[in-house]
């Protein structure tokens, strides 16, 4: 690979199903900030402490699955719960240097399964501490 060259994250390559034991294992707070009809703009993340408000605190386990997640929000925000809803996913987090990076991840519909609902956040190369952003479009 060439000397400067970013390799993004991404879904990871195929390999055996991933399965935490929950009874186990401690869940890990995912920081999930929902908004209807698109997403946070990335400067909304640029200081730490100074978020958007709408912030969700999900504990979950690294094989929690989109769906998983879309099932969570959908428990208390009503807008997501519409039948035409679909739920955009991505992950805020700093690069190498510090700056944050907006990575689309997947998307979920409200009332019918798809593509992306099985993808795990460990399938999606999630890291503890990024911030899981989250376009409601209706």
């Amino acid at each position: 690979m060439p000397g400067n060259a970013t390799v993004a994250r991404g879904a990871a390559p195929a390999a055996e199903p991933f399965e935490v034991d929950r009874e186990k294992t401690c869940p890990l707070l995912l920081r999930v900030f929902p908004t209807i009809g698109g997403h946070h703009r990335l400067k909304d993340y640029e200081k730490r402490g100074e978020e958007p408000k709408n912030e969700l605190q999900i504990y979950t386990w690294m094989d929690a699955s989109l769906r998983e997640i879309t099932e969570l929000i959908q428990m208390v925000h009503p807008a997501a719960n519409k039948p035409h809803a679909t739920l955009s996913f991505a992950t805020v987090y700093p690069d190498k240097k510090g700056i944050n990076v907006f990575h689309p991840i997947g998307r979920c519909h409200a009332s019918k399964r798809g593509r992306d609902d099985d993808k795990t956040l460990k399938d999606l190369n999630f890291q503890i501490g990024d911030f899981l952003d989250v376009g409601i479009f209706l």
